[in-house]
C-alpha cells in the first residue's frame, strides 16, 4: 500500500484563510440558509436559543465545506490521490462550488504549483516545451540554421507519434565549440522540467564512464541496467553520449534492440519514447571543407542545405579507421536517423557568443569589447581566416580580462 502524501502546513493555513473569505451554506442570503425556528429544541432549553442554534449549524456547515474544498484542492494539486478524495469533493446532491470559491481555489492552486511543481499529466518530469525549444534554438544558438530546423522538426515529430516503433537516434558532428553540447542541454531543458538533472535524462562521457576497452562486457551490463532502470521510471527518456567517437563498438551493440524496427517483442525497449544523442568531433573537418568550398563557389551560408553535407559526412564516418563509432552496428546498419552537421562559426557568430556571455553574467559591455574579444580567437584556414578554430569555446573565460 502506498502511503499518502503529507500535506504541507503552510498550504493548510492558506486553505483556512480561503474558507474564511467564502460564504458558508448557512450564511444569510445563501440558498438554503437555516431559519431561526427550524430545528429548535424544546422551549426553555439552552439549545433553543436562536443565536446558539445558528452558530452550531454554521460550524457544522463550515466543517463539511472545508472538507469538500480540501478534497477539490487535493485533486488539483495531487491528482494521484484524487480517487480517495473524490467522494468528499463531490459533496451532497445538488452541491456545486460557488464561482467565487472556484476563483480562490484556482489562485491558490496556481500559487502552490508555481514553486512546488504540480503536474496534471501524471508525470511531472516531462514538459515537452517545443515553443521554448524553438525559441532557444533560434535566439541562443548562432550560425547553425541546419541544426535549428532539423533538430526541432525531428524531435517534435517523433515525440508526437502515438506509438513509435523505434527509438530516435541523432548524431551531432562538428568542431569543438560549435554548439553540440549546447543543443543537447537545450533539449534536456525543454523536454524535462529538471533539465540535465532529470531522472529521465542520462549523460555518458566515453572517456569517463567507459575508459577501458578490456572492461567492455562490464560496461555493457552496467549501461543496459541503467537504461532499463531509467525507462521503468520514465515513459520518455533521453540518453546523451559525449565523445561518441571514443565509444567501443561492442558497447554500442547494447543499443541495437532500441533502434531496430519490428524487433521481437521480448527485446523491445520498455519505454515507448527514447531519444539517443551522440556528440562527436568525428569528421568535423569534412563539414568545414564542404562549407568552405561552397562559400568559395559563391553560395551564401544560409543557402547551404543538409543535402550538401550529410552524404559526405555519412560516407566519411563509415570509412573512418580511427573510430569505433564508425565501425559500430549503429553506423554500418544505418540505425542512426540523422547525422546532424554543425557548421564552423565565423567572426560574426563568435561576436554574438561574446555578447551572450556578457549578458548571462549581467555585465555591461561595449561594442569595442565585443570586437576585441572576438579577435582574440584563432581563425582558419590561414589564408581566408573564416572559421573560429575553437568555435565559441572559452569565451566566458576571456571576458574576465575586460572586467573593471
Amino acid at each position: 500500500m502506498i502511503p499518502r502524501r503529507r500535506r504541507p502546513l503552510g498550504l493548510c493555513l492558506l486553505l483556512l484563510l480561503l474558507l474564511l473569505l467564502l460564504p458558508l451554506p448557512g450564511a444569510p442570503g445563501h440558498r438554503g440558509a437555516a431559519k431561526p425556528w427550524e430545528g429548535a429544541h424544546e422551549p426553555g432549553s439552552a439549545w433553543a436559543w436562536p443565536g446558539f442554534q445558528r452558530l452550531r449549524e454554521r460550524l457544522r456547515a463550515a466543517g463539511a465545506l472545508s472538507k469538500r474544498y480540501w478534497a477539490l484542492l487535493s485533486c488539483q494539486v495531487w491528482p494521484d490521490d484524487c480517487e480517495d478524495d473524490g467522494e468528499a469533493a463531490a459533496g451532497p446532491p445538488g452541491w456545486s462550488l460557488p464561482l467565487l470559491g472556484q476563483q480562490y481555489l484556482d489562485v491558490l492552486t496556481t500559487w502552490y504549483c508555481s514553486f512546488r511543481g504540480c503536474c496534471h499529466s501524471r508525470d511531472c518530469r516531462i514538459s515537452n516545451n517545443f515553443t521554448g525549444l524553438e525559441s532557444d534554438l533560434n535566439v541562443r544558438l548562432h550560425g547553425q540554421h541546419l541544426v535549428q530546423k532539423l533538430v526541432l522538426r525531428t524531435v517534435r515529430d517523433y515525440l508526437e507519434l502515438p506509438r513509435p516503433d523505434k527509438a530516435l537516434a541523432l548524431s551531432f558532428h562538428g568542431w569543438s565549440g560549435t554548439g553540440k553540447n549546447f543543443v543537447a542541454r537545450m533539449l534536456a531543458e525543454n523536454l524535462y522540467r529538471d533539465g540535465l538533472k532529470s531522472d529521465c535524462v542520462k549523460m555518458f562521457i566515453a572517456t569517463f564512464h567507459f575508459p577501458h576497452s578490456k572492461y567492455v562486457d562490464l560496461y555493457k551490463e552496467q549501461l543496459l541496467g541503467q537504461m532499463q532502470e531509467t525507462q521503468q521510471l520514465c515513459p520518455q527518456t533521453l540518453f546523451i553520449f559525449d565523445e561518441a567517437e571514443k565509444l567501443h563498438p561492442g558497447l554500442l551493440e547494447v543499443l541495437r534492440p532500441y533502434l531496430e524496427r519490428q524487433v521481437p517483442e521480448g527485446h523491445r525497449a520498455k519505454s515507448p519514447r527514447t531519444i539517443f544523442l551522440f556528440l562527436s568531433n568525428l569528421r568535423g573537418n569534412i563539414v568545414n571543407e564542404v562549407v568552405l568550398n561552397l562559400l568559395k563557389a559563391g553560395w551564401s551560408r544560409e543557402e547551404i542545405t543538409i543535402e550538401h553535407l550529410e552524404p559526405h559526412l555519412h560516407a566519411e564516418i563509415v570509412e573512418s579507421t580511427d573510430s569505433g563509432f564508425g565501425h559500430s552496428c549503429l553506423v554500418k546498419d544505418n540505425l542512426i536517423d540523422y547525422f546532424v552537421p554543425f557548421l564552423p562559426l565565423e567572426y560574426r557568430h563568435v561576436r554574438l557568443c561574446v555578447r551572450d556571455a556578457f549578458l548571462s553574467q549581467e555585465l555591461q559591455y561595449t561594442e569595442e569589447a565585443l570586437d576585441e574579444i572576438s579577435r582574440m580567437m584563432v581563425y582558419v584556414p590561414r589564408e581566408e581566416q573564416l572559421f573560429s578554430s575553437q568555435g565559441c569555446k572559452s569565451i566566458s573565460q576571456r571576458i574576465t580580462y575586460f572586467l573593471p
